[in-house]
Order: structure tokens, then C-alpha cells, then sequence
């Protein structure tokens, strides 16, 4: 999807991407903004190429914990301006392309983008997964000393334990302590009430 303004330089890169097996569509522009469904824009299939001199013509909503587009996005620079680049880098722009384009250049502008595309996207996961296991870390901490006290293990015995059953359970370790302690729960106590009917 190539949002530009068409002036006859765009088809190097059409004729190049073509060459690739990629082809190109030109959303139109209307009011200033390319017609564009972002929501239907998928990262395994779709490559988006943004003029930085349209400002304004493409709305993205990046993903904040990625700070990625819902696919790649390869800026098309004209004017060198900060600001203009600051704008496709806040598109989530992850590689550029000069104007006028020249056949050359477009396959390691593809190739970059999309490459950095996917790095990012797996690097987001991953920081995830590992924020994800470091807020579980409290439930295994917990379900440790919950072992010791029960069942009078030291803290390798108690971990040991807890580690080979969530591998019995095929869970993580701390999916599988924050349902240990669930399942453990005290009720809650009710001797100091002073109103309700104890049944």
C-alpha cells in the first residue's frame, strides 16, 4: 500500500516491487488522509509505504508496549527534515526510501523493514513473557514459604518440589504457584464479627 501523491516518480518502485512479486495498490487521499482500513492491515501480508512529506495523511495507532504498527512501514523521504522524520518514526517506520526512488535502492529497503518489523515484533514478545514471569515471581516466592511451613522443607526441597510438579502439570512455574496458592486459600475468618448468623 503506497500512500503517496502520484507525480510519476513512483513507478520505479512500483515497477521494482512488481519485479519482487508485490503488488501495489494507492489508497486515495481524501482531506488530507489516505483511505486506508488499518484495522484489516496484517504484518505477514501487507507492507505499508508512506510519503513523509504527506503530514497527517496516515493515522496509525502503534501498539504501546511495542511501539509497532499492525504492519511494516517503510517511510518515503523526500525533505529531510526532523520533523518529517520524527513523523514517520512515530508511524513506527522502520526503514526509508529517498525520492525520487531508483530500483537499487528498494529491495534493502524491503528487506530492512520488514527484517526490523519482525525483530522488533519478536523482542516486544519476549520482554512481555519475561514481565509477565517477573509478576509471578511474588506467587513463587510465596508458594515456597507456604511449603516450608507446611511440610518442613528447606527452601531448595520446597522449590524443588513446586518445580517438579508444575512439570507434571505442563505449566510454568508461575502459572502453576499463583493456582497452588489459590487452591490453598484460607477462608476468610469470621470469629470477630459481631453481626450475621453463623450457620
Amino acid at each position: 500500500i503506497v500512500v503517496v501523491r502520484r507525480g510519476g516518480w513512483e513507478s520505479a518502485l512500483e515497477t521494482t516491487l512488481a519485479k519482487l512479486g508485490v503488488s501495489t495498490e494507492y489508497p486515495e487521499i481524501v482531506d488530507g488522509r489516505a483511505q486506508i482500513e488499518i484495522a484489516s492491515l496484517q504484518a505477514d501480508r501487507d507492507i505499508l509505504f508512506v510519503d513523509g512529506d504527506l503530514e497527517g495523511a496516515v493515522a496509525i495507532e502503534v501498539n504501546p508496549a511495542s511501539r509497532l504498527p499492525p504492519a511494516p512501514v517503510i517511510g518515503l523521504v523526500g525533505v529531510e527534515a526532523p520533523s518529517r522524520l520524527k513523523a514517520l518514526v512515530n508511524l513506527g517506520a522502520t526503514s526509508f526510501l529517498r525520492k525520487p526512488v531508483h530500483g537499487g535502492a528498494v529491495y534493502t529497503s524491503l528487506f530492512m523493514g520488514i527484517n526490523q518489523f519482525l525483530l522488533r515484533a519478536e523482542m516486544s514478545e519476549r520482554l512481555q513473557d519475561l514481565e509477565e514471569r517477573r509478576r509471578g515471581r511474588r506467587a513463587v516466592i510465596r508458594a515456597v514459604i507456604l511449603l516450608m511451613q507446611q511440610d518442613s522443607l528447606d527452601e531448595d526441597g520446597a522449590y524443588s518440589q513446586l518445580r517438579r510438579e508444575s512439570m507434571r502439570a505442563r505449566q510454568n512455574m508461575e502459572l502453576y504457584c499463583e493456582e497452588f496458592l489459590s487452591k490453598r486459600a484460607k477462608p476468610p475468618d469470621t470469629t470477630g464479627r459481631t453481626t450475621g448468623i453463623m450457620l
